[in-house]
């Protein structure tokens, strides 16, 4: 390591652990109205982006993150058309579901329209299925879009949001999942990303105890790496409205971490996890 290196650090205290960045230099800084909002260029991970100091994404591994958030759950749903994701700013996750022909539209809703455009402008092949005719973006509140959704009209709504805190709380709780249990389909899905596994458990069990006060009665959680978040390994959990399970569709896809088979096998959770969750 030279002495020239210059290294950003990221503390994570709800893990007691940190990780760390060699970087080149900042691209730029934005407070927008919500959060400040930080691009890095590093020497090995691509672009990164920050919000309030927390790592978003990098270039080189966000795919992990934003193939199983989007496939999963769309794979899980016998026929998916009308898809709703709430956060999602970087665009990510709307390309993953775009990727599915039968879905008809897709409406991204995010308080923040900054991070929007520090995507298009840095992490662009993000943004390729923004200008897609199925695709509505909006910068508005998640919570009170859910909660004035038509009943009973969508078929996967995708909470693709920060840590827990700040903008992000009020999409951990009943209120919200219930709001989520309304506007969905029967049989319709409805999955959260759902911090890490190994460190977060009894947040991933809360989650799950509000989802079923709101009404839902199945649920999976599917581990899977992410090396720029903290512990390297993290998860996202499904809730089903109806009986229907999990049974995954086959589906030829362009993606770079998801298949059917690596869905499968996220199916089969660690003992010390399925124990911890009551499976």
């Amino acid at each position: 390591m030279s002495a020239n290196d210059q290294w950003h650090y990221e503390n994570f205290d709800p893990t007691g652990s940190a990780i760390g960045y060699r970087i080149r230099r900042k691209l730029d800084e934005v407070q927008s109205p919500f959060q400040k909002i930080e691009i890095y260029e590093s020497t090995d991970w691509g672009n990164m982006m920050l919000i309030d100091g927390a790592m978003m994404l990098t270039t080189k591994d966000n795919f992990f993150y934003h193939e199983m958030i989007a496939h999963p759950a769309l794979l899980t749903h016998p026929d998916p058309k009308k898809v709703v994701i709430i956060g999602g700013g970087d665009c990510g996750t709307l390309r993953e579901v775009l990727k599915h022909k039968g879905v008809e539209s897709a409406v991204q809703c995010d308080i923040d329209e900054q991070v929007t455009r520090m995507a298009e402008k840095y992490f662009p092949e993000l943004c390729e299925s923004n200008d897609d005719p199925r695709a509505t973006l909006m910068w508005d509140d998640g919570l009170a879009y859910i909660k004035n959704l038509e009943p009973n009209s969508i078929d996967v709504i995708i909470v693709d949001s920060t840590d827990p805190v700040g903008p992000a709380e009020g999409l951990f709780n009943k209120a919200f999942f219930a709001d989520c249990f309304a506007a969905l389909k029967d049989n319709g899905v409805l999955v959260q990303q759902s911090e890490s596994p190994l460190m977060l458990l009894d947040l991933i069990k809360e989650l799950r105890t509000e989802m079923g006060k709101a009404g839902f009665q199945e649920f999976q959680t599917l581990p899977f790496p992410q090396p720029c978040y903290p512990t390297g390994w993290w998860s996202v959990t499904m809730a089903r409205k109806g009986g229907q399970g999990f049974d995954v569709r086959t589906a030829e896809l362009d993606t770079l971490y998801y298949t059917p088979e690596a869905h499968k096998a996220a199916q089969t959770l660690p003992p010390f996890v399925a124990k911890a969750l009551g499976e």
